[in-house]
C-alpha cells in the first residue's frame, strides 16, 4: 500500500480565499448594519421614496457602481497571477458572471456567494472532465433550470 501525498495548497491561494471571505463579510456589514447600506437598499426598493426622504439615489448608485468597480480592479490585481491574464478573457469570464447572478438572483448578497460556488465547482469539474466541449456548455443547464422552476434565482425576492 502506497501513501499518498500530502495535500499541497500555495500560500498566495490561502491569502486570496482570506481576502476574498474579509471582503464578503465587510460588504455583508455594509450592506446589512450601516446608513449607506439602508440608504443603497432604500433606492433599489422604492427610488420615488428613496428621493422623498433626501435620498440623492443617482449619486448613490454613482457611488455604489464605483465600489463595485474598484472592487473588480482589486479581484483582477491580486487573481490576475493565478488566471493568467490574457486579451480576450473578459469574454471567458463575463458569461460566468452572468450565470452566477441569475443562478442566485439579483440583488442578492447571498445568492451572489452560493452562485459562485455552485458555478466554480460544475465549472472546474468541466474543465477536468471534458476535452473537446467548452465546460461553459455545462453551465448553461444549471441556469436554464433555475430560470424555469425560480425566475428570480435561488435567493432572489419575488417582485409582483
Amino acid at each position: 500500500m502506497r501513501a499518498s501525498a500530502p495535500l499541497v495548497v500555495p500560500n498566495y491561494r490561502l491569502a486570496i480565499i482570506v481576502i476574498a471571505v474579509v471582503v464578503a463579510i465587510a460588504l455583508w456589514l455594509l450592506l446589512d448594519r450601516t446608513r449607506l447600506g439602508a440608504m443603497i437598499r432604500a433606492g433599489v426598493d422604492d427610488p420615488d421614496m428613496a428621493r422623498v426622504v433626501g435620498i440623492r439615489v443617482s449619486q448613490l448608485f454613482t457611488i455604489v457602481f464605483a465600489l463595485g468597480a474598484g472592487l473588480a480592479a482589486f479581484a483582477g490585481i491580486i487573481g490576475g497571477p493565478i488566471s493568467s491574464v490574457y486579451p480576450g478573457l473578459d469574454q471567458d469570464m463575463l458569461p460566468l458572471a452572468l450565470v452566477v447572478v441569475i443562478l442566485g438572483g439579483t440583488g442578492s448578497l447571498l445568492g451572489s456567494f452560493v452562485g459562485s460556488i455552485i458555478i466554480g465547482f460544475i465549472y472546474n469539474f468541466g474543465q477536468a472532465t471534458s476535452c473537446r466541449s467548452s465546460p461553459i456548455s455545462s453551465l448553461f443547464l444549471p441556469m436554464l433550470l433555475v430560470l424555469l422552476l425560480r425566475p428570480q434565482g435561488l435567493f432572489g425576492r419575488h417582485v409582483p
